[in-house]
């Protein structure tokens, strides 16, 4: 059965939440690297819920990311500030997946959730205005 785009959209950002919550979650067990990965997955779930209602998908992080700068950041319909978080928020997710040793602490981690906060309520009013959710 074809899905449309407004559901792709919706389900892309209910991952977007369900991403926040486990951060949250893996935070308050003190699985740092854990909640930084899932900061950053909340995020791009979040992007690929706006991206989608362009018909735009990509294998590639890098390529769904570059999208939305170039077509939400640039043009003003989201702050300077979400590319920051974007760029942050994938760094801090490939330093404790990918290299060894890596220790994340609470004060990697609390500060990537409060990002991760301020990104999803950017994408909730898009997508609200968009009248994609409630």
């Amino acid at each position: 059965m074809e899905r449309s785009v407004t559901e792709l959209s919706q389900y892309r950002y209910d991952c977007c939440l369900e991403a926040l919550e486990d951060a949250k979650l893996m935070f308050s067990s003190g699985r740092y690297k854990n909640s930084l990965n899932r900061s950053y997955y909340s995020i791009f779930y979040g992007i690929r819920a706006v991206n989608v209602l362009d018909g735009f998908d990509s294998s590639k992080h890098s390529g769904v990311i570059a999208h939305f700068n170039q077509q939400y950041v640039k043009t003003g319909i989201f702050p300077r500030e979400a590319s920051k978080i974007i760029k942050l928020a994938s760094e801090k997710r490939e330093e404790a997946d990918y290299l060894d040793f890596f220790v994340a602490s609470k004060e990697d981690a609390e500060p990537m959730i409060e990002k991760a906060e301020k990104f999803q309520k950017w994408i909730e009013q898009y997508l609200t205005d968009k009248k994609i959710i409630d």
